[in-house]
């Protein structure tokens, strides 16, 4: 395995297992991984939120932990990392509406570098404009988003995740198994 820099976008209400576990996985298996926000430096951190499934017609929202950034999104830049990581939660939504974040998404799109998201995070892809003509998976109710955005949604199980290409994405944290091994095998190719 050869060690890769994964760019992790992050912002307040990441869901927090999207974010900490990914984080500290890949960490793991031996890639850098950079945790960056918009408006937020290193050393800065955001405020999770933990979804969880509960019973309700639709997930619950519970505090989560203040997660460290350990690097500058006004540093990153596509041509300095090898792939790049989404996590869900409310942060996409807000996320792309940033021209500079969807810039940084387009471009490691048309560089054709792995990049990853989860749950809410194809939102952000959504918005980028670069789902036409692809497959993902999402959390279920961003299925409207990723068909608006051009693309084809993956009726998949909450657990399972889906790769087309360069990109894998997973409808929730429950698929954190098979969507970081799918990822770890993109990083690999």
């Amino acid at each position: 395995m050869s060690k890769k820099k994964i760019l992790m976008l992050v912002g307040d209400y990441a869901e927090d297992y999207e974010t900490m576990v990914p984080f500290q996985a890949l960490q793991m298996i031996g890639h850098w991984v950079d945790a960056v926000c918009p408006g937020k430096t290193v050393g800065d951190y955001i405020q999770t939120a933990i979804h969880d499934f509960d019973g309700a017609q639709t997930y619950s929202e519970k505090p989560g932990h203040r997660f460290t950034l350990n690097a500058d999104f006004t540093a990153a830049k596509e041509e300095h990392y090898d792939a790049l990581l989404i996590p869900g939660g409310r942060a996409p939504e807000y996320l792309r509406l940033n021209p500079e974040v969807i810039a940084l998404v387009q471009a490691f799109d048309a560089a054709k570098k792995p990049i990853a998201a989860v749950c809410h995070g194809p939102q952000l892809l959504a918005a980028a404009g670069v789902l036409k003509g692809r497959t993902c998976s999402a959390y279920p109710a961003c299925a409207p988003e990723v068909r608006l955005g051009g693309g084809h949604y993956a009726e998949i199980g909450i657990d399972q995740a889906h790769v087309d290409g360069n990109l894998v994405t997973a409808p929730a944290w429950p698929a954190h198994p098979q969507w970081l091994a799918k990822f770890a095998e993109v990083l690999e190719q």
